[in-house]
């Protein structure tokens, strides 16, 4: 059993998509696509930069997904291979769960486009920058992430925002929470802490007026049927619902992602083989979450190509 995973934020890199949208027609339509539905030349940032306009987080969300969907449409179209017959599931790491629900024909491209692009925009609006902050923990499990989380806040919000495998989980808060939590680490049994290069708090209560926006958008754009099941973020559980996953797609502005957990669910399910489509981020994670777990990430034309070799 094969899972198809699609990475989020943090994976973005300026030139991402170039060489596939030059080999491949189905990608360059993808990239083409989204620029109309945005009315923007995204597809321009992610190849020429600047960095600085690329990492923006209504710039990146849809980035990151259209890469995805990209090297999802020359597996497909160019090798014949299809998520439907060679996946049991999908799930994505934030963002990344949006781009599994395109994958899975639950949301248009043009709509997963404009949703990401109003999702960054919320996030970004939801605290004034230099407010909020979010932290890597390294060498940190989720009991003692979650311990200095709370002896950290002092009032204020510090809370877990990822859990993303046995050895690194990020928080999120008020700034002033934040650089408590990291000088707590030493004291908490955790290697280290990193301030991260983010722009607002994600993941954590902050997020509250950005999910607000998320829940007026998806009820006028929810989720249609989709034809593999996903393993939601917040619940780290298999949804097949349409209306499920439309109220799980706005707690997740705010809810944890629970990407450690969602890997063992999977594995507990029987998927065998972690397919990433678009980065190479969630594939070391699942190695570290569970070793016996076969990984493979998809990035160029000559990955994709040998992939589909093994499968056929």
């Amino acid at each position: 059993m094969r899972a198809f995973i699609f990475p989020g934020q943090g994976s973005q890199k300026v030139g991402m998509g170039a060489d596939l949208a030059e080999a491949s027609a189905a990608a360059r339509e993808v990239f083409e696509e989204v620029d109309e539905a945005l009315s923007q030349k995204l597809s321009a940032i992610m190849r020429e930069g600047p960095e600085n306009q690329l990492t923006l987080t209504e710039n990146a969300q849809p980035a990151i997904m259209a890469n995805a969907i990209a090297t999802l449409r020359v597996l497909e179209r160019e090798f014949g291979v299809s998520l439907a017959e060679k996946g049991a599931c999908v799930a994505g790491h934030s963002l990344g769960e949006y781009s599994a629900l395109c994958a899975v024909g639950a949301f248009s491209l043009a709509d997963t486009a404009r949703l990401l692009k109003l999702r960054g925009q919320a996030m970004q609006a939801a605290v004034p920058v230099g407010q909020g902050a979010m932290a890597a923990l390294l060498g940190a499990d989720i009991d003692k992430a979650t311990a200095l989380a709370e002896a950290a806040a002092d009032g204020e919000v510090c809370e877990v925002a990822n859990d993303n495998d046995p050895t690194q989980v990020v928080i999120s808060g008020h700034k002033g929470a934040i650089d408590r939590a990291i000088v707590l680490t030493k004291e908490h049994g955790i290697k280290r802490g990193i301030a991260l290069p983010v722009s607002a708090p994600f993941h954590c209560s902050l997020m509250q007026p950005a999910a607000d926006r998320m829940a007026e958008a998806l009820a006028v754009t929810p989720p249609g049927e989709f034809t593999l099941p996903v393993f939601a973020n917040v619940t780290a559980a298999k949804v097949s619902d349409p209306a499920i996953e439309q109220q799980l797609l706005v707690e997740q502005v705010t809810g944890r992602v629970r990407w450690r957990e969602s890997v063992l669910a999977m594995r507990a399910d029987g998927v065998e083989q972690f397919v990433e489509l678009g980065g190479k981020v969630l594939g070391p994670m699942v190695g570290r979450i569970d070793k016996e777990a076969s990984t493979v990430s998809l990035i160029t034309m000559e990955d994709i190509e040998n992939f589909a070799k093994e499968i056929a």
